[in-house]
């Protein structure tokens, strides 16, 4: 594979109709540091945080009132399905943002270095309460701080609505705390920690599993954590006794349900009190070599195989270090590193990767969201929606199954048919992959029946298929 189509598929998704292959393809990649929009014009008409907020605190609070009221059954079905329909418009709009966005950037690898980071910290619309803010999250929170560095990714993610709702930590509840004390001596029911986002934290974001906390440590920091929560999702009197009725939406910090006193995390100790001492573990941990190494492997694998090689990891992890985890520094180390540029074919495409670059292929600006929405659960990756917080795995044994590819070759089909009757594949294919094309693919091409059947065999060649 030539630099200019690695430069263009491996660390992007492939070139538009309308550009040429880059005549300097380090240099090319460097520059889009520069040409990156962090909310380009595809999110203008997706919802904000307070309309999605609202929403959801509305279907909620007509489901206490049809409680309270006696009212079950088919009034609280009714109520949640209406709930349900439109936290999905919200969803679609954000899914067709986000491919749109991604079909029209002059920064494709930044782009994908996005979505990289919106897998790493992953939530799931399988949950009701995340539908509408899977998308915010990713707008939100990770966009804007693609280029900068790690711990303020970190604090924005875990500060978001969508991961608090996510792993429930609004329903974390100190037993020691004003609340939780007020809770035990009612003996209605027992307040108590919910570890789920500090055990993902500790496992998942930073430091990676097996390396040297205990759940010991999970427990102390899931106690750090209590009376992080997000305000005006409940409007119930025991929200306004907390404080957090108003705002849908917004980050809360409830001291009423934060379980008081000093933390020992991994032999360090904690004494500041309230919102601060979660942040300073969190800082802690952006800063811990056990998660410069996580990062580094995750990174590498990504762009240079799913075996990563260990000098690249190495290389990675000390920038990450030296630069106190300034993400921008890392992508330096991946646009210069031997092993990325020397790896033929490193990467099998998953199915977003394949959909985003077959369309820039055929010269697609713009889909329709729910056209999209309905694509990518057709080849088995529905946006922001993976099977654990763990995200979508990223080796090729679990998106190169005959099934998988059965579709891709259908759907190739359709987009072919759609999208390109007038084009000329083998010219396609030679601007798409310069001085790239194997010769079993050229010939494939040149004997297609028609336009549509060669730019379909292109989209599932092997060249296409992996980057």
């Amino acid at each position: 594979m030539s630099l200019s189509s690695i430069a263009a598929n491996r660390f992007g998704y492939g070139l538009r109709v309308e550009d040429k292959p880059p005549a300097d393809p380090r240099r090319w990649l460097l520059a889009q540091f520069d040409v990156y929009a962090a909310r380009p014009s595809a999110f203008a008409g997706t919802p904000d945080r307070a309309e999605i907020g609202s929403a959801l605190a509305d279907t909620r609070d007509t489901l206490r009132t049809l409680r309270q009221s006696g009212e079950k059954g088919e009034a609280a079905m009714a109520a949640r399905r209406e709930g349900r329909k439109e936290e999905r418009e919200f969803y679609i709009s954000f899914v067709g943002a986000r491919m749109n966005a991604a079909l029209t950037s002059p920064a494709p690898f930044i782009e994908r270095l996005v979505h990289f980071w919106a897998n790493h910290f992953a939530v799931s619309v399988d949950k009701q309460a995340v539908i509408g803010l899977a998308g915010l999250m990713e707008q939100e929170a990770i966009r804007p701080r693609v280029m900068g560095r790690f711990e303020d990714m970190l604090l924005a993610v875990v500060r978001h609505p969508a991961m608090l709702l996510y792993l429930d930590q609004a329903q974390s509840i100190g037993p020691n705390s004003p609340a939780g004390t007020r809770i035990a001596a009612r003996g209605v029911r027992k307040a108590g920690l919910n570890e789920n986002l500090a055990r993902e934290i500790l496992e998942l974001h930073t430091l990676g599993v097996r390396t040297g906390y205990s759940q010991a440590d999970v427990t102390e920091f899931a106690r750090a954590l209590t009376g992080w929560t997000v305000s005006g999702i409940a409007r119930g009197p025991a929200a306004r006794a907390l404080g957090v009725a108003d705002n849908p939406g917004e980050f809360v910090f409830a001291r009423q349900v934060h379980e008081p006193g000093a933390r020992r995390i991994m032999g360090r100790e904690y004494n500041t009190q309230d919102a601060d001492q979660a942040v300073m573990i969190l800082r802690d941990l952006a800063a811990h070599p056990a998660t410069a190494r996580h990062l580094a492997t995750k990174l590498a694998r990504h762009f240079a195989g799913d075996d990563p090689p260990t000098a690249l990891v190495a290389r990675l992890e000390r920038r990450y270090l030296d630069s106190k985890g300034d993400l921008a520094a890392l992508y330096r180390v991946l646009v210069e590193a031997p092993e990325i540029w020397a790896a033929p074919t490193a990467k099998f495409k998953t199915p977003w990767d394949w959909t985003v670059s077959a369309m820039r292929a055929l010269g697609v600006a713009e889909v329709e969201p729910q056209w999209a929405t309905n694509l990518l659960n057709q080849l088995g990756q529905p946006v922001w929606r993976p099977g654990s917080p763990a995200g979508f795995d990223d080796v090729a044994a679990s998106w190169a199954g005959p099934d998988a590819l059965f579709r891709r070759v259908e759907v190739a089909e359709r987009l072919a048919l759609r999208f390109a009757a007038n084009s000329d594949p083998r010219a396609r294919a030679n601007q798409l992959f310069p001085d790239s094309l194997s010769a079993a693919t050229s010939t494939a091409i040149a004997r297609a029946e028609s336009p549509v059947q060669g730019m379909a065999l292109l989209l599932v060649s092997p060249e296409f298929m992996r980057r």
